[in-house]
């Protein structure tokens, strides 16, 4: 199974899905986690599992439709980010169902890996 997984090194808040990545690459040998850049083209189709982390959760949470997030304000193409992306794919039929799961921030790189390990094996 492809799984995308979004994040940034940089940036504290954003990067718990990276930072738990390597774990869950040996957990779950059997799928292959891509990263991917919002501002590149991507070359993905089919229904998708996306990790990323989601800003004002307070636990873990599923998401069955980007229609559950806001869309951030975008006044030029450097704002174009993994949502966009990802509706512009759907808008054009490229892929199929979304799953999301949403990580808080705050969240321990431990809690979100076995988080994660298990919602993966339910799906």
């Amino acid at each position: 199974m492809d799984i995308l997984v979004f994040g940034n090194t940089v940036y504290e808040p954003d990067s718990l899905p990276l930072k738990v990545l390597p774990d869950l690459r040996r957990q779950l040998p059997g799928n292959r986690f891509l990263t991917l850049d919002p501002n590149e083209e991507w070359d993905i189709s089919g229904d998708l599992i996306v990790i990323d982390t989601v800003i004002n959760l307070s636990e873990p949470t599923i998401f069955k439709s980007l229609n559950a997030f806001q869309t951030s304000p975008r006044c030029s193409t450097h704002d174009f980010d993994a949502l966009a992306q990802l509706r512009l794919l759907d808008k054009l039929g490229r892929i199929g169902r979304v799953t999301v799961i949403g990580l808080p921030p705050q969240m321990s790189e431990a809690a979100a890996s076995d988080f994660i390990a298990t919602v993966l094996a339910e799906l």
